[in-house]
């Protein structure tokens, strides 16, 4: 038995190995579309589950059920072996998935966390109640979201950004519903994350974190755009004295 339990957890992290490893840095990586893609298994795999125990669960409620008043049921004696069977094979499955989801997991987690070479870096500051984005030639933008005026996030299209961030107050969160990526802000310490949009548009970022009675209008723009329109946006900003 305890071969078998060895054998059972060897294979578990020879297949957590594998699996890590099969996301490999090779092109950029989406993490956005590696979490929409590990979350479709997740709810794959639990309706899978679910399934499987509701099938069981009604076959045996019919087939078991009392035929008349005062039946008592008797069970079949089971073999040490039989028993053990009935316990392990089940758990062997289920680590086994556990193991293949958390792997996908830890994938799209290093994904996140490691920021290509090639990324823009923007500085974002988060106060109460607004973000600010400095770009690497001191350019500032800010976006009011009560008269709805200001740039926000500008950012080019097919190139990773990653974002420096901070905070002057209080706890913030900058989370980026579309890219699917958030990140906490705190004073006195530099957190990041990062992105790659691959379209022209715009979007939002918002505060995840309550900050305050404000909290609800701490959101911005996030727009998308060209490579060649950024460089005459950012160009045009720098000559138009939005520098630092």
């Amino acid at each position: 038995m305890k071969r078998v339990v060895s054998a059972m957890a060897m294979l578990g992290l020879g297949l957590t190995a594998i699996l890590a490893q099969a996301g490999a840095p090779g092109a950029t990586p989406d993490p956005a579309a590696s979490w929409n893609h590990l979350w479709r298994d997740v709810l794959i795999d639990l309706f899978i589950i679910g399934a499987v125990f509701l099938a069981a669960g009604l076959y045996w409620v019919f087939k078991y059920r009392a035929t008349s008043e005062g039946q008592v049921g008797d069970a079949p004696q089971l073999s040490k072996l039989a028993a053990i069977s009935f316990a392990a094979v089940p758990a062997f499955l289920f680590m086994a998935d556990d193991f293949y989801l958390a792997a996908k997991g830890w994938t799209v987690w290093n994904e996140y966390r490691n920021v290509p070479r090639n990324a823009l870096e923007v500085k974002v500051t988060g106060s109460m109640w607004t973000w600010s984005f400095e770009y690497e030639n001191g350019v500032t933008t800010i976006f009011d979201p009560d008269s709805k005026t200001g740039d926000g996030l500008v950012v080019p299209v097919g190139k990773p950004v990653v974002l420096r961030m901070n905070s002057v107050d209080v706890v913030h969160s900058f989370f980026l519903p579309e890219h699917r990526v958030k990140e906490d802000l705190m004073p006195g310490r530099v957190t990041y994350l990062w992105f790659q949009p691959k379209a022209a548009g715009e979007t939002i970022a918002t505060c995840a974190e309550y900050c305050g009675n404000r909290h609800s209008f701490m959101w911005t723009k996030v727009k998308a755009i060209p490579q060649a329109e950024f460089d005459q946006w950012l160009a045009k900003m720098k000559q138009g004295g939005q520098g630092a």
